[in-house]
């Protein structure tokens, strides 16, 4: 009888197929462990969800039995924990109040809601609310009336008008009257939290706009604020009437970049035009340029000299301009021609400070008044996208060229 014969597997083969089967079972366990993970996310995100609601639902049970009349004779209140806004909702229509009440509540917001304009009026006085949801129709004292009126006894609260009779005079008569929006019924739940979600960011918005700007000094080892709030200044560099700082470096060179106010005012760089190297070039002309949409802002040399480098790293990637640090944000090298005799023309230190608080008060001054325009006409939204536009440039305009491609 012939002998079977049987191939050996030589040492390293054997270790290779180990190693595969292991490889195989590590890469299933970390599988196994993701969808895991993932599961256990789904689960907790439903259960949370789930608790919310029920917390809300009991939060809105209660409300409606709570007696709270001594305050105002038709007032319905339910309080939830940790709202995302507080609203005060006044209509004549109890259909219409125990609807938005329902929605509201359940989407995760305080609400008060009346039956009249004086009610209303009354609680503004004595509570603090982010909205009053106001209906356009109604007797006694209509919507127009009540945003005036809340308008002037609480210019901190934002108004809402429900109305089912939209049209864009009415739109334009409630905005002009205060109103910062109007929301027109029937409506869905999704619909109306849509729109509330969209006037909270609107209202957040408005109220950082009128926090006084800080500056803060940047010295070595100080960190940089990346707050909208907080304009950094670079300890120990110049600042040009145009918006450049400049550094001297121990060879005499000079660096040179774009300051804080300016990066953090148009925020979304799309584009960046840097010199040649080797350029002369003269205090004033265009040294660099950066672009916003269809508008590019030209930045003039604060100094005379020749350009002996430029920071590719800028025209590669302008959206990284608004979020990096000073040192590694500058723009060009420049061989100075007139260095003594230039500096005079630039700030450092407490000037530059000064400086910098009037700038910020004149941006927000144009501000201001570009939102109240904004209100008074009832602006769309790309009449208000075209109206920042205009604000970047009037606020430009004393000290740079401005160009539309």
């Amino acid at each position: 009888m012939a002998r079977m014969r049987f191939a050996s597997v030589s040492p390293a083969a054997r270790r290779r197929s180990r190693k595969v089967v292991v490889t195989s079972i590590i890469i299933t366990t970390i599988i196994v462990f993701i969808l895991v993970d993932i599961l256990l996310r789904m689960l907790l995100t439903r259960h949370r969800a789930a608790t919310t609601r029920k917390e809300r639902e009991q939060a809105l049970d209660l409300g409606l039995r709570l007696d709270v009349s001594e305050e105002a004779p038709t007032l319905t209140r339910v309080e939830l924990d940790h709202p995302r806004a507080r609203i005060l909702a006044v209509d004549d229509e109890k259909i219409v109040l125990d609807s938005l009440r329902k929605m509201l509540a359940l989407g995760g917001y305080s609400i008060d809601t009346v039956e009249s304009g004086a009610e209303a009026l009354g609680l503004i006085r004595k509570r603090d609310y982010d909205f009053v949801f106001t209906d356009l129709k109604m007797p006694g004292m209509d919507g127009v009336e009540v945003t005036k009126a809340v308008r002037h006894l609480r210019p901190d609260i934002d108004v809402i008008v429900v109305t089912g009779y939209a049209t864009i005079e009415t739109a334009v008569e409630t905005v002009k009257a205060g109103a910062m929006d109007y929301v027109q019924k029937p409506f869905t739940e999704d619909e109306l939290l849509g729109f509330v979600r969209t006037a909270l960011i609107k209202r957040q918005d408005r109220l950082e706009k009128m926090v006084r700007h800080k500056i803060r000094p940047v010295r070595p080892g100080t960190s940089e604020s990346k707050s909208r709030f907080e304009l950094n200044v670079p300890a120990g560099a110049f600042v040009s009437p145009q918006h450049a700082w400049a550094r001297i470096e121990l060879n005499g060179a000079v660096r040179i970049g774009l300051d804080d106010l300016i990066r953090k005012i148009f925020a979304n760089i799309d584009a960046v035009r840097l010199p040649e190297p080797g350029r002369k070039i003269t205090r004033g002309e265009t040294l660099f340029s950066v672009t916003w949409g269809d508008y590019s802002l030209d930045i003039p040399s604060p100094l005379s000299g020749t350009v002996i480098a430029v920071n590719p790293e800028q025209a590669e990637h302008p959206e990284w301009l608004a979020i990096k640090p000073f040192e590694l944000s500058w723009m060009c090298r420049l061989e100075p021609s007139a260095l003594a005799a230039e500096l005079p023309g630039m700030r450092i230190g407490h000037d530059a400070v000064d400086w910098y608080q009037q700038e910020l008060d004149r941006y927000s001054d144009l501000a201001r008044r570009a939102d109240e325009a904004a209100a008074s006409t009832g602006k769309s939204g790309q009449e208000r996208s075209a109206a920042q536009r205009q604000l970047l440039i009037g606020f430009a305009e004393p000290f740079a060229q401005g160009r539309t491609s």
